[in-house]
């Protein structure tokens, strides 16, 4: 999954300091959804970390894609328990990136990294590009999900017997 969020990185949305990767978000729905908040969040990590090493990624993509993956995760967790539908965690990950990735970049990382000034000077656009590549890629992985229930390759809703 990670390799083809690496694979499309060439396909980003690049506003101001930041290149917000919808791909990133979809891989961040399947695998909180597949493999749960610690292995969904350690492939974020581990994808934001490549595209760093080859270019086609920025430190903002730790910020912008771990808890997206964290919170899809931790979602599923309770969906299950509670007799739902996982999928319905992919919803969490525009919550995970627009609101706690974009302010953990914005007060941690853009200091840190001397771009607080131009993170101020586009903050909503920059903030609207991260809305938009997190719908998109929420989106896509969510039907991703639906594809791969419906055709057997997954089973994601919980049995009706105990």
């Amino acid at each position: 999954m990670g390799g083809i969020a690496i694979a499309l990185s060439v396909i980003r949305i690049d506003v101001g300091p930041t290149k917000a990767l919808p791909w990133q978000h979809m891989v961040n729905v399947i695998a909180g959804v597949l493999l749960g908040p610690g292995w969904a969040a350690g492939l974020a990590l581990t994808v934001g970390i490549v595209r760093m090493a080859v270019g086609l990624g920025t430190i903002y993509s730790i910020p912008g894609g771990v808890p997206g993956a964290l919170l899809v995760g931790l979602g599923s967790i309770v969906l299950r328990r509670l007799g739902k539908n996982p999928i319905l965690a992919g919803l969490l990950e525009p919550l995970g990136t627009a609101v706690i990735g974009f302010l953990t970049a914005y007060y941690v990382f853009a200091p840190i990294m001397g771009d607080l000034e131009a993170w101020r000077a586009a903050l909503a656009v920059i903030w609207m590009g991260w809305v938009v590549s997190t719908a998109i890629g929420t989106a896509l992985g969510v039907v991703s999900l639906i594809v791969l229930e419906r055709t057997g390759v997954a089973r994601l809703r919980p049995s009706n017997h105990r």
